[in-house]
């Protein structure tokens, strides 16, 4: 139905500019705050606000009915959460400029379309290859720094990137296949609370203060919004009334946004070789997504 894409595409767009966002006001609250603060807090906001909404839509309810193969797939979900938002928001503080990590970031889809091809058995176009081509030679160009040794070759928080792109690729195919058995909510919601568990654990095994300043509460609390509430949910939202390509299509853009956000609010512009590294990434994922929603075709 007409009205249900509507709603799809409405939902992209308001994860991809909350998603976006994100990049800015964790960078900002980085800046001035250790990250198992930072993870404590930003976690923190997230659980409350998704608690309350979960209350207010009914779905606590449900989480008390849970068999164990459902619960079973949220510890495992739990987990790669862990993992995926420790090395994101590491990559984060690593990169000064919070539009190259979001560039970096674009090889989030393309391992997510080659484990979709592997695990799910999904089709693979040769317009989809030419695709995942540009992505990679664009995060190539973007993180090379020119050294002629391994260990030179790229910029820090080239590797923490990659391995959170694989992360967060695992983690989207484990949650496309059961979003339909446990609802968008009651997956942010353990998004959230196993976070927050885990950065509690943190602050007291490191003995960090739970004083911050206020300067960096506000942006953690702007950016949770952002981000683990309202991102995940419109996302996944989303996948609900169209195809996870077709969402894929508008988030593609995201670096784009990022790149304004992070020039209005930190006066950074990312090298020249960066930017054009990041360009290609977008046309990369752009291809790549217009390819899986059947929008552009190789005529034979």
């Amino acid at each position: 139905m007409k009205s249900d894409r509507f709603k799809g595409y409405f939902f992209a767009i308001l994860a991809t500019v909350s998603f976006s966002n994100v990049y800015i006001f964790s960078k900002a609250a980085l800046n001035e705050i250790h990250l198992i603060q930072f993870g404590f807090y930003w976690y923190l906001i997230g659980s409350i606000l998704n608690t309350g909404w979960s209350a207010f839509q009914g779905n606590l309810k449900k989480s008390l009915a849970l068999e164990w193969p459902q619960v079973r797939i949220l510890i495992l979900l739990g987990l790669l959460e862990i993992l995926t938002n420790t090395s994101f928001f590491l990559s984060i503080h690593i990169i000064p400029d919070p539009s190259v990590t979001s560039f970096l970031g674009n090889l989030y889809p393309v391992f997510l379309t080659l484990g979709a091809v592997i695990l799910l058995k999904e089709r693979f176009s040769l317009v989809e290859s030419s695709g995942v081509l540009l992505a990679l030679a664009g995060a190539f160009i973007i993180s090379y720094s020119g050294g002629s040794r391994l260990q030179d070759m790229f910029i820090p928080g080239t590797m923490v990137v990659l391995v959170n792109a694989i992360l967060a690729a695992s983690t989207s195919l484990v949650v496309k296949v059961n979003v339909r058995k446990l609802g968008p909510e009651l997956i942010t919601l353990n998004h959230n609370l196993w976070l927050l568990v885990f950065t509690t654990i943190l602050m007291f095994v490191s003995g960090k203060s739970f004083i911050v300043p206020s300067s960096a509460l506000l942006n953690m609390a702007i950016g949770s919004f952002l981000g683990p509430f309202m991102g995940i949910l419109t996302i996944y939202y989303s996948f609900q009334y169209i195809e996870a390509s077709r969402s894929s299509i508008v988030q593609s853009l995201k670096g784009i946004v990022v790149l304004t956000g992070a020039y209005f609010y930190f006066g950074t512009l990312p090298l020249k070789h960066q930017l054009i590294g990041g360009l290609l990434t977008v046309c990369g994922v752009l291809v790549m997504s217009l390819a899986q929603a059947n929008l552009i075709r190789v005529r034979k």
